[in-house]
């Protein structure tokens, strides 16, 4: 399973026998990657923003969220449209960045200028410098396909629960460069009104990924949907759930967040509707049972993390598989204990 973020393409290519397409694109530094993308059927392509635009790209003593560029996002999004793809789903978690989708919109022939009609570069640091927006160059295939996104958060795109103060920090932001990347994000927002007659100031989701979700709505018209819900439906999982007795699922850290729509949440959902219970079996579980609501928290029969010690996250990594297969199997055989207690009552 998969949320929008790292895994979606492998999920959804492996589940419906689709392809990958590797190509070379600008990473979020700026120089030149190996990426890739997936095609399942003859006409739909699955992105993951974090190929070419993620984290996991940049070395942590270089992140900078004022530096770090969508353009290779956008490079896929123009290949796929090239192939004659009339549909795209594009995943968009994992980002290194904090630019509203505005390298993404370049690499696809939008252009932006500041006051002095100067066109401006990459980077979040340049938000606060748009005053003009040409959409005229936009690459005529745009409009002859549908954008999906699949989006695990909905954060809006500035403000407290904004892209630059809620993920800046994560990609290497400190306290000023916070200020200056929401306000260069409520600027994009403006500017986006006036130049293109868009108002995407509230909508949620919009803040994924440092802003992409704006960038996508604002100039490629898609629309958001939650990612799991969106790998859910592909890969048929209700018809391949009924009939069980039990599901596993979980992710690295269960979280707060989980609750909002990811992966492990999606699945209890689709569970507690065919009355099936879930237990997640997570590389760590950091949440107060006090700040989740207590409807979401019953859809989960058991949430467990295969730390089983005090131990480094080093540690939990390198011995990841060891330790999951260790909780597997405490918890199949409590599981099965249980069950044939039951059936003897």
């Amino acid at each position: 399973m998969a949320d929008g973020g790292e895994g979606t393409v492998e999920t959804l290519v492996e589940s419906l026998n689709g392809k990958f397409v590797d190509l070379k694109v600008t990473g979020p530094l700026g120089n030149k990657v190996v990426s890739r993308f997936g095609i399942i059927g003859k006409e739909t392509a699955v992105i993951e923003m974090s190929a070419a635009s993620g984290l996991w790209m940049v070395p942590k003593d270089a992140r900078n969220p004022l530096e770090t560029t969508t353009y290779g996002t956008g490079e896929l999004i123009k290949k796929a449209l090239e192939m004659g793809c009339s549909k795209i789903i594009v995943g968009i978690g994992g980002s290194a960045t904090n630019d509203a989708g505005m390298g993404m919109a370049h690499a696809l022939g939008v252009r932006f200028y500041d006051s002095n009609k100067n066109l401006l570069g990459f980077g979040g640091k340049e938000l606060i410098k748009i005053n003009k927006i040409d959409a005229g160059s936009l690459n005529p295939m745009v409009n002859s396909a549908k954008f999906e996104i699949a989006c695990d958060v909905d954060n809006p795109l500035f403000g407290p629960n904004g892209a630059a103060y809620v993920y800046g920090p994560q990609k290497g932001a400190d306290n000023k460069m916070v200020q200056l990347l929401d306000e260069g994000l409520r600027n994009f927002s403006r500017v986006v009104k006036r130049s293109i007659g868009k108002d995407i100031s509230s909508i949620k989701g919009a803040g994924a990924a440092g802003g992409l979700g704006a960038g996508l709505i604002a100039f490629l018209n898609a629309s958001t949907k939650p990612g799991a819900e969106i790998i859910i439906e592909a890969t048929e999982l209700e018809r391949k759930m009924k009939g069980a007795d039990l599901v596993i699922t979980g992710e690295g850290a269960m979280d707060s967040q989980t609750f909002s729509g990811k992966s492990s949440y999606g699945v209890a959902m689709l569970a507690k509707k065919l009355g099936i219970p879930v237990i997640t079996i997570n590389g760590s579980k950091n949440f107060n049972i006090s700040d989740i609501d207590k409807e979401k928290l019953k859809l989960f029969s058991g949430n467990f993390s295969t730390v089983n010690k005090p131990m480094s996250l080093e540690e939990a990594v390198k011995n990841g598989r060891f330790l999951l297969g260790e909780a597997v199997g405490e918890l199949i055989s409590f599981f099965l204990a249980t069950r044939l207690k039951q059936s003897r009552q």
